[in-house]
């Protein structure tokens, strides 16, 4: 392997030219319309346009990457998170046109990347799932008939889905119907494909996953969890390393179920198993089949490079064996997103001005800012990942305020403020966190402001 294509944008597409650099790999970027004066497009040793700036014509037109892949003479194709990177189709139309696809094959994609298959064969390997459909729901009767089995609250979600896309919390019989419908058709809209599954829905869990890495011959190692509760409309916000909720008994129990998942689909490259945490009680969710926007964090603690082991792993230069490391101390990552919280979170694109961005010792900033940036309408709102290091949760906690404090970025509205207002709650700096709990604070601002008018 001597020259990757980065089949991606922004602050991963950045963290990917970085770790091939590391390892005098060539690098070839790829960009959009929007993208053309990208900070990815300037780094890379070459790079080709795609096509018009909505994804479906640039970066989720894999014909076109491929294309661009054999012109360019690469030897691999690095997906990313998002777009193509969780794509079996893709993955193997790689694999047929004599490149590697950094990740999984195309089969533990189809297996792992469809949550309703991936629940029914993980409940084969005596790991705990949720209760609910044995597989995909077809008909608001066949959902009603599961309804009555589990009972309410429960949850439909996507098939193919990911990021909150095509999931809906019912309540009553009188709206399930109208949910069925809406996330079907949701789901098809986002992932081209309206299949949908039922599950029990959990109050008030904790969303931990364990990050995994696997050779694609059997063998998977796990490199830590993280703790990711804090969520809004199911998409996180905030991340931690490690989980301290949990003993090491239930630590232990969580890493070997995602050994043994990994193990039983050769999983090869990076992957993380998510659970949800109820007491002693845990239960598998889904997998993601590609590396996750919150590595850093185990980055930090565990002081691996996981993008350099994936591309590793990918070209058989190491294994699993060669791999040292321990938890060291406490990390955690902020997402900044172009969004204005005093709108309910709408998109704010535009140019960005006057920007500053924090420092110092255990602070790491992730992304493709630089004055004079276009945050354009079309993609994901993600532009800055924060992450702090320290030697124990409170020093990165303060740490990472501090960071919040200086980050400014004039010109679009960030959730930088808000951000700094939720690490300020004394919940959080004890870490009594849930994956509803920003719902619940959220209602409540809408309320206390609706008091006010």
């Amino acid at each position: 392997m001597k020259k990757v294509l980065i089949a991606n944008r922004g602050e991963i597409a950045i963290r990917i030219l970085r770790a091939c650099k590391l390892l005098g790999l060539g690098t070839v970027a790829v960009f959009s319309d929007a993208d053309r004066h990208a900070l990815h497009v300037r780094w890379a040793d070459e790079a080709y346009h795609l096509g018009p700036s909505m994804a479906t014509q640039s970066y989720l037109n894999m014909h076109r990457i491929i294309a661009v892949a054999q012109k360019s003479g690469v030897d691999a194709i690095h997906p990313g998170y998002g777009f193509l990177s969780e794509n079996a189709r893709f993955a193997r139309a790689v694999h047929d046109a004599g490149m590697i696809f950094i990740g999984p094959s195309p089969e533990s994609i189809e297996l792992m990347g469809n949550k309703s298959h991936a629940r029914q064969f993980v409940s084969h390997l005596d790991i705990p799932t949720i209760s609910g459909s044995s597989g995909v729901v077809n008909s608001s009767d066949e959902a009603l008939a599961v309804a009555q089995k589990v009972g309410f609250p429960l949850l439909i979600k996507a098939s193919a889905g990911g990021g909150g896309r095509g999931l809906r919390i019912v309540h009553t019989v009188d709206d399930l119907a109208r949910q069925f419908t809406a996330a079907q058709r949701e789901a098809h809209g986002v992932f081209g494909d309206a299949s949908v599954y039922l599950e029990k829905f959990l109050d008030r869990p904790r969303h931990v996953e364990v990050q995994i890495l696997g050779d694609g011959k059997g063998a998977a190692r796990a490199l830590g969890e993280r703790e990711c509760s804090l969520q809004r409309r199911h998409q996180k916000l905030v991340e931690e390393a490690p989980c301290t909720a949990l003993d090491d008994r239930q630590r232990a129990r969580l890493w070997d179920s995602a050994v043994r998942i990994g193990s039983s689909v050769n999983y090869q490259g990076l992957g993380t198993v998510e659970f949800l945490v109820k007491g002693r009680d845990y239960f598998f969710v889904e997998m993601n089949t590609r590396i996750q926007v919150e590595h850093p964090v185990t980055e930090w603690v565990t002081g691996l490079d996981l993008v350099k082991e994936q591309l590793l792993i990918a070209a058989e230069w190491q294994c699993l064996s060669d791999i040292d490391w321990s938890i060291r101390g406490h990390a955690i990552e902020c997402r900044i997103n172009a969004e204005n919280p005093d709108k309910d979170f709408m998109p704010s694109p535009g140019t960005v001005q006057n920007l500053t961005l924090p420092g110092g010792p255990g602070i790491r900033i992730d992304s493709a800012l630089h004055e004079g940036s276009l945050i354009p309408p079309y993609y994901d709102s993600l532009i800055a990942k924060i992450s702090s290091w320290g030697n124990t949760r409170h020093e990165a906690l303060q740490r990472m305020s501090i960071a919040l404090e200086e980050f400014l970025c004039q010109g679009v509205k960030t959730t930088a403020p808000y951000l700094r207002e939720l690490l300020r709650r004394q919940d959080v700096k004890d870490g009594t966190v849930d994956t509803q709990m920003l719902t619940r604070l959220n209602e409540e601002r809408r309320v206390n402001e609706s008091r006010i008018l």
